[in-house]
Parts: C-alpha cells; structure tokens; sequence
C-alpha cells in the first residue's frame, strides 16, 4: 500500500519536480529521471516522464530542441521558459505551504 501510495504523491507533484530540475540548465528526459531518482524518488520510467514534459511543452513552461549526436540517437533537450519559471516560483510556494500544513497535522497525530 505505502509504493502506491508514494506513487500516486508523486504524480501530483511530478510538474514542479521537472520544472526544478532544469532551473540549472537544459537537460533531457533521462538526465532529468536520473537527477529525480538521485533526489530520492525512486525510478521513473519515460512512459511516466514524457507525457508530463510534453505537457509543460504545450503549456509554454519548457522549450524544447531536437539535437542530432555524433553517435546513436538524437535527443531532445528540455529548457524553462520564463512562463516556467514563474509558474515554478508561484506553484512551489503552494506547494511548501501545503506540504507545511501536512507536517502539522501528521505532528498533531504523533509521526515524526
């Protein structure tokens, strides 16, 4: 019960997680899956990650570029837009609000 319970925290928060990982630079999907997975979130697979950086795409929070390599595949890298940014900024403070409220109330329960 608590994997998927984990699961599912991540999937409403997984857009903020994306958009901090590029505030240092632009990356691709796997790079930002294995930055994540270093964070402590566990694995998370491109049938996960690609849909939500399509999304932010069509939102305008990220850019994107295809680039050509030397060897193997291409890859398409990621960058934040400004709307990105702002939507960051404005959405990480609801969200540290919100996660403060659950650590009062889960305090109050006696979970440390």
């Amino acid at each position: 019960m608590a994997a998927d319970r984990r699961s599912s925290w991540l999937k409403g928060v997984l857009d903020l997680l994306v958009l901090a990982s590029l505030t240092e630079g632009e990356n691709y999907g796997y790079e930002i899956a294995k930055s994540l997975a270093g964070a402590g979130l566990g694995e998370i697979k491109g049938g996960t990650l690609y849909p939500v950086l399509n999304r932010l795409e069509e939102a305008g929070l990220v850019a994107a570029e295809f680039r050509a390599a030397d060897r193997g595949p291409g890859r398409r890298y990621y960058s934040l837009t400004q709307r990105g940014r702002d939507t960051l900024a404005e959405q990480g403070s609801l969200w540290l609000a919100f996660d403060g409220s659950v650590r009062s109330v889960l305090a109050k329960g006696g979970v440390r």
